[in-house]
């Protein structure tokens, strides 16, 4: 009896801290709506920034907004949220248009842009953490045809950068068969806010669309931000 009482405890789920209608009433409060648009003109600014300091046309940006009910307390395992009776978090996806024939110039513009950010002990710089290490200069000299594939000849093209949780990727430029592209967005996601908010910018924009008109797509993916809580002492969070 005691072995099964343990097995179906520790297969149990925890018990939602609020069913749907309060989820929807405390994700749709002010103060929630006031936080998700904070949260979100500051991901679009980082987004942004990547245009403003690289030769890249910011072609298409995809919001995903969440909020989940808390959990409780599980018999054995701490859950992240069994603190909160609602949890709210976001991320964007970004797709740029950039010249294939001017690789080497466009990432050498966003590492100087990386370079510029840390640089500056005040905080002030733009926030593209991406930098003239060693690797970015690799990639540099690879795409300006100064050197070969750092891991080998016969290794694919280098297409990624990743640093504070930012990832940027990008079409590849050298010839394989097939290539390497950048997908289109999960078409997946379903919009249903506060639950699960999605929006593209713009709505008819599609990655095959950036690359015909520029010739390569790059992919810029923020980590989810948290941006808002309620605990189930009633204080609330806020990012």
């Amino acid at each position: 009896m005691i072995v099964l009482f343990t097995v179906s405890a520790c297969s149990m789920t925890p018990d939602r801290a609020v069913g749907d209608k309060q989820l929807r009433k405390l994700g749709e409060s002010g103060q929630a709506v006031r936080a998700r648009e904070r949260t979100e003109q500051r991901l679009r600014d980082v987004a942004r920034a990547y245009a403003d300091h690289a030769p890249l046309s910011l072609g298409l940006v995809v919001v995903h907004d969440v909020c989940v009910p808390g959990s409780g307390p599980g018999w054995f395992f701490q859950q992240k949220t069994d603190d909160y009776k609602i949890a709210c978090s976001m991320n964007i996806t970004a797709y740029y248009g950039a010249d294939p024939a001017h690789m080497g110039d466009t990432l050498d513009a966003i590492l100087t842009a990386g370079d510029d950010a840390r640089s500056r002990p005040d905080g002030s710089g733009n926030p593209i953490p991406f930098t003239h290490d060693g690797h970015g200069k690799r990639l540099v000299a690879y795409y300006r045809g100064h050197s070969r594939n750092s891991r080998s000849p016969q290794a694919p093209e280098p297409t990624r950068l990743a640093a504070s949780g930012q990832t940027l990727t990008w079409d590849t430029t050298r010839g394989d068969a097939p290539r390497r592209l950048v997908e289109e967005p999960y078409a997946g996601l379903v919009d249903d806010p506060p639950v699960s908010r999605v929006v593209r910018d713009p709505k008819t924009a599609t990655v095959a669309a950036i690359r015909k008109r520029y010739g390569l797509v790059f992919k810029l993916e923020l980590p989810y931000r948290d941006y808002y809580g309620v605990l189930k002492n009633g204080r609330t969070r806020t990012g």
